[in-house]
């Protein structure tokens, strides 16, 4: 199972995210990094899983502020060789695009993640992967609802080939992964490379996950808290 470690991103600090309630995130407290700086934590949490990939939320963003484009570019600065998967509220390709336009010249590193959650219509959806075949759709659901106004979930013909499973009321929860889901979008997807989201606590869960039909899972607060150690990567 490949492992992506996350960082979110509330006014340029790391925040340690819990079951999607992003009013009472806080700067992250992390015995693995010591830190709440993007850089640090960035650099250990890479170091740590094996990983040339990083997944970003830009939380400033995704709640309808600024993108926090300095933040991005001196990630992308501090280490030529990192992927990043940006997931900053692209209502549509346009704007995936002005963001890559802003981190230039590193946007060829830049994945852009659209979420259900942000996709203002079916006809976004429609175009976004076409504009941007690179990005990635993130299934974005919370308390067993989907956030969904493009209508993305039920739309499998119009996905790209990587997509996410994300459901928000386990993330930083302790609480497992949604398996059930993940095995729903599985036969909605074949063939498609899926990522989980949420609710990773042990070694266990990622087997689980794996028999469920995942081949990588992003991952946070697990890394932070030692449970899980160091483990090899590759692509997704």
């Amino acid at each position: 199972m490949n492992i992506i470690p996350v960082i979110d991103l509330l006014h340029g600090q790391v925040v340690r995210a819990v079951r999607g309630e992003r009013s009472a995130y806080r700067p992250i407290v992390s015995p693995l990094c010591g830190s709440s700086d993007p850089l640090a934590v960035a650099r250990i949490l890479c170091r740590h899983c094996a990983s040339a990939r990083l997944y970003v939320a830009d939380l400033d963003a995704l709640q309808g502020g600024v993108s926090q484009i300095a933040t991005l570019r001196a990630l992308l600065d501090a280490d030529p060789a990192l992927e990043l998967w940006l997931d900053a509220g692209f209502a549509d390709a346009g704007a995936a695009h002005a963001v890559l336009q802003a981190l230039a010249p590193h946007a060829a590193r830049v994945v852009p993640v659209l979420g259900s959650e942000s996709l203002r219509s079916r006809e976004a959806l429609g175009t976004a992967f076409v504009a941007l075949p690179n990005a990635v759709l993130s299934l974005d659901r919370r308390d067993g609802r989907r956030l969904d106004a493009a209508g993305c979930w039920d739309a499998p013909e119009l996905w790209p080939p990587r997509v996410i499973v994300m459901t928000l009321e386990r993330v930083g929860a302790d609480a497992g992964p949604d398996l059930d889901t993940l095995a729903e979008v599985r036969r909605k997807a074949p063939h498609a490379t899926l990522i989980g989201a949420g609710g990773i606590r042990h070694p266990a869960d990622l087997a689980q996950a794996a028999g469920a039909g995942a081949d990588a899972w992003l991952v946070a607060s697990a890394l932070h808290d030692q449970r899980l150690t160091a483990v090899g990567s590759r692509p997704a």
